[in-house]
């Protein structure tokens, strides 16, 4: 995906901006934090998880800064101290983003942008067809990944509401994506419908890139 704002632009993946300063909200075990800081970026993370942050930790180096800290909270950073905030597969979890979403605005500096990854919102009413698709509401199923089973709990909201949500908080909307895997992701490992389709796009994830004004 090309990212252009500015004098900034850049190809994801691809190199940050030199001394970039960037918060990865809800960072979980670092693994977007440690592709960040390969590209150049000054990264801070954080997660309300302590396991999570020990398991980042082991992943990262002693050094790397990251902090407990709960997104639904005030955050222990000052105002405008990031040039980008990155919340990755974070907010679907949450009820409300009205607070989160404030603070996340409040740490980032004047232009600066919040890049958000959620579960597509076609997702729930193509998992529960009889569901209201325009009603925010809790669902949940069970995951069964390398032979455990945990159930997973989301938050559904539609499209309208996430970026009425975004706008209200004070940014605007500069990219809204569907994107395909990985370019060099082995075509052997995709699901088959995925597999045939010349594009690999699949309806999963929502990008966006929000800018703060």
């Amino acid at each position: 995906m090309a990212i252009t704002r500015g004098p900034r632009s850049w190809t994801w993946p691809g190199t940050w901006p030199a001394r970039s300063r960037i918060l990865d909200a809800g960072c979980g075990s670092g693994p977007l934090f440690a592709a960040l800081r390969d590209r150049g970026a000054i990264v801070t993370g954080f997660d309300r998880s302590t396991k999570m942050l020990e398991l980042a930790r082991r992943r990262l180096g002693a050094d790397a800064d990251l902090q407990a800290a709960d997104l639904g909270s005030p955050l222990p950073f000052p105002d405008g101290a990031f040039d980008d905030v990155i919340v990755s597969l974070v907010l679907h979890y949450l009820e409300d983003w009205t607070a989160p979403l404030s603070e996340l605005r409040r740490v980032l500096r004047p232009g600066g942008r919040l890049i958000v990854s959620v579960d597509h919102p076609i997702a729930f009413p193509v998992t529960v067809p009889d569901a209201d698709y325009f009603a925010t509401r809790k669902w949940s199923f069970e995951w069964t990944f390398g032979g455990h089973t945990a159930l997973m709990s989301f938050w559904h909201r539609p499209l309208h509401a996430m970026t009425d949500a975004f706008t209200a908080a004070g940014f605007r909307i500069a990219v809204i994506s569907e994107p395909p895997p990985a370019p060099d992701t082995p075509r052997e490992l995709l699901p088959a419908k995925i597999a045939e389709r010349p594009s690999g796009a699949f309806l999963c994830f929502l990008f966006f890139v929000l800018e703060a004004v």
